[in-house]
């Protein structure tokens, strides 16, 4: 198990915590069974104990209810209507996307790098180049501030 950094956070637990939500993710856009059901099933399912759960939940939770939003602020970077997006592809950046706009506390090189691991891991042969690409643009506009501050 890998050390928590001194705020508590393990880094470990929520990597697993989003590798769950993603594919929590996919159930639900795939499936459209609400989102209370899928955390239940995955609560039962999944070894959820070595994952952050709480983390987890709020992601799966604020794509749930920010998804119009998180959709519209991906639409002027996507090459296609989000519904035409891969749906693990699609899972990522809606997830990624909550991130950026929700989790202020989770720097977006995180978030983009989680975002590039897990689309490796799950999506497409080049996904994680789209997936790059997109949230890139999105972390330029929505973190402005810290992407400047940051130097890409």
């Amino acid at each position: 198990m890998h050390a928590q950094r001194p705020e508590g956070i393990d880094p470990a637990a929520r990597s697993r915590a989003r590798r769950r939500a993603l594919q929590a993710l996919y159930a639900w856009q795939i499936g459209g069974n609400p989102m209370t059901a899928i955390i239940d099933e995955f609560r039962r399912e999944q070894d959820m104990e070595i994952a952050d759960l709480e983390y987890f939940e709020d992601l799966l939770r604020g794509v749930e209810r920010h998804c119009a939003e998180l959709d519209a602020g991906l639409r002027p970077f996507l090459d296609r209507d989000i519904a035409q997006v891969d749906p693990i592809e699609r899972a990522v950046l809606r997830l990624a996307a909550y991130e950026l706009k929700q989790r202020a506390d989770v720097p977006y090189r995180v978030v983009l790098n989680e975002a590039i691991e897990i689309t490796k891991r799950f999506g497409a042969e080049h996904g994680h180049t789209y997936v790059n690409g997109v949230l890139d643009k999105l972390a330029a506009q929505w973190r402005a501030v810290e992407y400047r501050g940051g130097g890409r």
